[in-house]
């Protein structure tokens, strides 16, 4: 009984350390840290895969996606906990994405920022977390030439 659960123990601090080692990723890397939730995997895959000058912005975009749901939905608490996820992810991806093509980093920095602001406006007025979103959305589609 002891040997199992030294043995499990031993599993899940490995897989801890598989999912932190993933996490953390190489700032030089094109991927963000952070994965979309499986919900925002169907609009990515709607909208098509996001490449640009950037490289592959595809789960940026689906956070944002889902994001925007959230707010759709009126639950302006739960787009302002989602949208962390974003803002996190492309935090962590700045060292590899602005060097590529830093005219483009900053116009979706820009627009990040906005609905961050709009998001944790006290209060948030959803309006105005709609409008920056479809902007945001829009200058997704506009960098990977979807627009």
């Amino acid at each position: 009984m002891f040997a199992q659960s030294a043995l499990a123990r031993l599993t899940a601090a490995a897989c801890v350390a598989v999912l932190f080692a993933g996490l953390a990723g190489c700032s030089k890397t094109t991927e963000p840290p952070l994965p979309p939730k499986a919900g925002a995997v169907a609009g990515a895959a709607a909208a098509g895969k996001a490449t640009s000058a950037l490289g592959d912005l595809t789960s940026f975009r689906a956070i944002a996606t889902d994001v925007s749901a959230l707010v759709d939905q009126g639950n302006l608490a739960a787009a302002k906990t989602r949208v962390r996820a974003l803002e996190l992810a492309w935090d962590s991806a700045e060292a590899g994405l602005k060097p590529r093509a830093a005219d483009d980093w900053h116009v979706l920095d820009k627009g990040i920022d906005r609905v961050l602001k709009a998001l944790r406006a006290e209060p948030p007025a959803a309006t105005e977390c709609k409008a920056a979103l479809a902007a945001l959305l829009h200058t997704f589609d506009s960098l990977s030439g979807k627009a």
